[in-house]
C-alpha cells in the first residue's frame, strides 16, 4: 500500500536524557512496526549538527486511523509514561503524503 499519512514528531528532553530516550522510543518503533500493520515505517533520527537531547521521529501510517490506533497501543502508553518526566517539549506535526515517486 502506499503511504498515505506521516507524522513527524520533534522531541528535546533534559540534557543528558538523549540515551534513555533513545532506549525506549527504540522499543515503542520496534514494536509499532512489529504489532500495528497499520505502520509502515518508524525511524529515530538525530540532526547532525544538534544535541543528543533532539530526537525527531518520523512514521508512516496506512492512514489517520492507524496512527489514532497507535496512541491506544499497550506499548505507546508505556513509552508516554516512561518518557513524561524527561521531554522537556514535543512538537507534533501531522502531514498527508502528496506524491510518492519511490513506489
Amino acid at each position: 500500500m502506499t503511504p498515505k499519512f506521516v507524522v513527524l514528531v520533534e522531541f528535546a528532553v533534559r540534557p543528558g536524557a538523549g540515551g534513555r530516550f533513545k532506549e525506549l522510543v527504540l522499543e515503542n518503533a520496534a514494536a509499532s512496526v512489529r504489532d500495528e500493520p497499520g505502520c509502515q515505517r518508524f525511524d529515530v533520527l538525530l540532526d547532525r549538527g544538534e544535541s543528543p537531547d533532539r530526537i525527531t521521529l518520523y512514521e508512516i501510517y496506512d492512514d489517520e486511523a492507524a496512527f489514532e490506533a497507535h496512541l491506544k497501543t499497550p506499548h505507546f502508553a508505556i513509552f508516554k509514561a516512561a518518557v513524561a518526566d524527561i521531554v522537556q517539549e514535543q512538537v507534533l506535526r501531522k502531514l498527508d503524503v502528496w506524491e510518492n515517486l519511490s513506489a
